[in-house]
Formats: C-alpha cells, sequence, structure tokens
C-alpha cells in the first residue's frame, strides 16, 4: 500500500511538472518565442539506483528549459523585460 501511494504521488508530480511545461510552452508561443528541447525530467532512476533505500529516492518533477541559440535567448529576455515593464 505504502509502495502505491508513493506512486501516486511520483505521477502527482510528472502530471504537475507536464501541465507547466505545456502552459509555459504555449505562454512562449503566443510571445513568439521557442524552446525547441523543453522537457520534464525526474532523478528518480538515478536516486533510486544509487540509494540503499529506493523509498528515499528523489520525488520531484523538473521542467527542463534545454538550450537555446543567442537570439531566442535575446528575444526571451526582451518578452521577459516587457512584461516586466507593465
Amino acid at each position: 500500500m505504502n509502495e502505491q501511494r508513493r506512486l501516486h504521488e511520483q505521477d502527482a508530480k510528472i502530471r504537475e511538472a507536464v501541465e507547466a511545461r505545456d502552459a509555459l510552452a504555449d505562454a512562449l508561443t503566443r510571445a513568439g518565442v521557442q524552446l525547441p528541447a523543453m522537457d520534464v525530467r525526474t532523478p528518480w532512476r538515478e536516486a533510486a539506483a544509487e540509494a540503499d533505500d529506493p523509498a528515499r529516492a528523489a520525488r520531484y518533477a523538473l521542467v527542463h528549459l534545454g538550450v537555446c541559440s543567442a537570439p531566442v535567448a535575446c528575444e526571451l529576455a526582451a518578452v521577459i523585460g516587457r512584461g516586466a515593464d507593465r
């Protein structure tokens, strides 16, 4: 039962990160910016492999923004700047 709860919590964290990634990608697209390598990453496999106790493995998911070209970074900075100036 405890294992099922842990898996449910992991699934919820992944869903949360995917929804955040998709919302950010949508907002960036509407602003004319595309980050081509955005994805969701979880450390569970790596942490579980290194941990003596898999229950101690990390329990979070991250939105990875990836890399982008200098022009895309400048456009992203400009979009953020325009929003901050409001």
